[in-house]
């Protein structure tokens, strides 16, 4: 008898239990602490006591109650997302622990929460474990529907293990029904998935049953060569022991199957002789002692079988294994034979028919019904047709079996050919919309070039805009320091011309009469003093002039905005008033400055002149704290705000007041006028006695 591995989910499931928890912890917010802090014990909780309740080490009792405890507290949690992976478990606990009622159970709720939330990872689980629940029954069709259904989400969420691990599955179940071919071609798609992930556990089951499918194809070259190859990856697992014996004792049915039974006994024995094996697989120890007896039957060697076989027989009885019972009383048949026993032979072969049908072992039923044929030559009719019919009907059972496979796989390949048009269509869409996105990227790049050109040809005029009036400004300048140079050359010639002409004649009389000391000469010196006093009069009015000229403060910026004023209203009839502090050098503020505040007050103007019909305009330039205000208000008609769309003026504005560092507002009421507020931080420079004072801030280190 041939002993496969059985697939083992237990560190997959470990992962997603340490997933879930640490998800779940972070994903609580922190004004919910102390709520999500009791919620995730509680999910704790629920996976310590499923993996409690699949502890073989305790009692099935104690592993139920568990497993009940998981299942009320599983039920009634809040969290929708988390309940179908609770009852996933569950059901695979369930399934360990033998209870078909609660596995159904649970597995039915599994099924349904996944479809509620959809997780398809549950909803592949379960049908993982229907396929496992059904294998284990001998309800071949069903178990390869249910694994062929996981493997197909497992398939479409690319998970390429999980899909290897049920092609394995699958594989398994059409060997079962010696669908040889099929299995062949379902481990070598397992391989092609497994093999890239190096995960040797899974290697070694696919390479172990390739062995089984090969052997009983009677390729038994081909058998212990995949054999072999399932050792080189079992070689490499940590915790191999429970898996050496299982492949030894395949090995050796290939040898037996061969007709070498002494190589055969020699691997038998190999796992007989490891340590321990009785307790820890009862199962295997009691087939491989079946099989060495048996070998050592054929060789010929009889002593101490009986006591051999037996203790087998009771190994099988004791953990209710009813295919090895079976075996046994089979292997027991053919002992007596040998010995001449044809009582007791006919005995066991009888007692090997009744377990044989009672575990469905069929192939054992189909030896043993040979056996009896030889051993009751009276009803060897009987037995004949009664083997007959078996073979039949297996034969029948194998058809339908492989047909409802080739079904099942035809709905497969359907599924696939679907799924593959629906991924055409998505990619047709993908281009589309990648082209779709590609042709906005490249619109918003050109209009976003246009704009920045557009950008650049304001700045360009603006830049234009601020030389001309800086040449402006400069002419202003050299026409004031022409005028200057005019009032200076009069002042020249009013000292040359009247004062020194004047101080010299008084000086020249003065020197001709400091001889004399008669009445008329007294009389002239009077004179001469008289007109000295003029001169002194006439010096102090122009010291006066030139004093009052120096305090006049004809500013060149203040200037400008005058002849702005009076270019812009005069024409219309508009009176204007320019409102500024002549103490203050307005001539100091930065050329930036002049140059944005002179056009954002030319175009507050045009506005009031063109739109406002306004009669009066007034200017107020105010300067607090470094803190530069200038009011443009009139009176005309106003408009309201929320109605006035951006022109090209007021976008004007805003850019160069943003350039300054200011801020601007318009307050308007229709029929009472419009003031504009610009705001810009500057540092004045003020004047005393025609000394520049700036002011100055003490800093104070802490």
């Amino acid at each position: 008898m041939i002993v496969m591995s059985k697939p083992k989910r237990t560190y997959y499931y470990s992962r997603i239990i340490s997933l879930l928890l640490i998800l779940l912890f972070f994903s609580c917010t922190h004004q919910k602490q102390v709520e999500s802090g009791v919620e995730s014990q509680a999910n704790d909780s629920i996976f310590v006591w499923i993996k409690k309740g699949r502890n073989i080490d305790i009692s099935n009792e104690v592993r139920l109650k568990f497993l009940q405890k998981a299942h009320k507290h599983a039920s009634e949690c809040p969290n929708d997302s988390l309940k179908p992976k609770y009852f996933s478990k569950l059901s695979l606990a369930y399934l360990k622990l033998g209870d078909s009622l609660l596995f159904r159970t649970s597995n039915k709720e599994t099924q349904e929460l996944a479809l509620k939330v959809g997780d398809s990872v549950s909803f592949a689980e379960m049908h993982w474990d229907l396929g496992t629940f059904f294998r284990n029954r001998s309800i071949a069709d069903s178990a390869y529907h249910h694994y062929v259904e996981a493997q197909k989400i497992y398939g479409a969420l690319q998970d390429k293990f999980s899909s290897g691990r049920m092609w394995y599955n699958i594989a398994l179940v059409q060997a079962n029904v010696k669908d040889y071919t099929g299995s062949e071609v379902n481990i070598i798609k397992a391989l092609e998935l497994v093999k890239p992930l190096n995960k040797n556990m899974q290697l070694f089951n696919c390479y172990n049953l390739m062995g089984r499918v090969t052997k009983d194809l009677k390729e038994y070259e081909r058998a212990l060569k995949y054999y072999n190859l399932a050792w080189d990856y079992l070689t490499k697992l940590e915790d191999k022991e429970d898996f050496e014996e299982q492949l030894l004792n395949n090995i050796g049915v290939v040898y037996q199957e061969q007709g070498q039974h002494q190589k055969a006994i020699s691997f038998f024995k190999l796992v007989l002789a490891t340590k321990g094996l009785k307790n820890r697989d009862a199962e295997l120890f009691a087939i491989s002692l079946n099989n060495l007896a048996h070998n050592q039957l054929k060789l010929g060697n009889s002593m101490g079988l009986e006591k051999q076989l037996y203790e087998a027989l009771s190994v099988h009885d004791s953990i209710g294994d009813v295919r090895g019972v079976s075996e046994s009383h089979y292997v027991l048949a053919e002992f007596y034979l040998n010995q001449k026993d044809s009582a007791n032979a006919l005995n066991e072969a009888l007692q090997a028919r009744t377990y044989a049908k009672q575990s469905t072992h069929n192939k054992n039923l189909l030896k043993t019904l040979r056996l009896l044929v030889r051993l009751e030559p009276k009803n060897a009719m009987a037995y004949t047709n009664e083997y007959m019919a078996l073979s039949d009907s297996l034969l029948q059972e194998e058809r339908q079996a492989r047909n409802k496979f080739t079904r099942i796989r035809f709905e497969t390949d359907e599924f696939i050919a679907k799924k593959e048009v629906l991924t055409r269509k998505k990619q047709i869409w993908t281009g589309v919309a990648i082209g779709l996105f590609l042709l906005g990227t490249a619109l918003y790049i050109i209009a976003g070039q246009r704009v920045k050109n557009q950008k650049l040809k304001f700045q360009q005029r603006q830049q234009a805009s601020n030389q001309e009036i800086f040449n402006l400004m400069l002419l202003q300048k050299q026409n004031l320091e022409e005028g200057k140079q005019i009032e200076q050359k009069r002042i020249s010639r009013e000292l040359h011309d009247g004062i020194l002409d004047k101080m010299l004649g008084t000086r020249m009389v003065l020197t001709g009469l400091n001889k004399k000391t008669d009445e008329k000469a007294a009389r002239e010196r009077a004179i001469a003093i008289s007109v000295l006093k003029d001169l002194e009069v006439e010096v102090r009015s122009i010291s006066h002039e030139l004093s009052h000229a120096a305090y006049q403060k004809l500013n060149n910026f203040i200037s400008s905005i005058q002849q702005l004023l009076k270019n812009s209203c005069l024409p219309s009839t508009i009176k204007y008033n320019l409102i500024y502090n002549e103490e203050l050098d307005w001539d100091a503020l930065g050329a930036d400055i002049k140059i944005n505040l002179y056009r954002m007050v030319e175009e507050c103007l045009r506005n009031s002149v063109k739109h406002g019909v306004s009669k009066n305009i007034l200017v107020n330039f105010i300067c607090e704290n470094n803190l530069l205000t200038i009011l443009i208000e009139d009176d005309g008609k106003g408009f309201v705000r929320t109605e006035a769309k951006k022109g090209i003026g007021t976008r004007n504005i805003e850019s160069r007041i943003a350039k300054l560092g200011g801020t601007w507002k318009i307050n308007s009421i229709p029929g009472k006028g419009t003031k504009v507020i610009l705001k810009i931080p500057i540092e004045i420079v003020h004047l005393v006695n025609d000394i520049p004072l700036r002011e100055e801030k003490t800093l104070i280190e802490s």
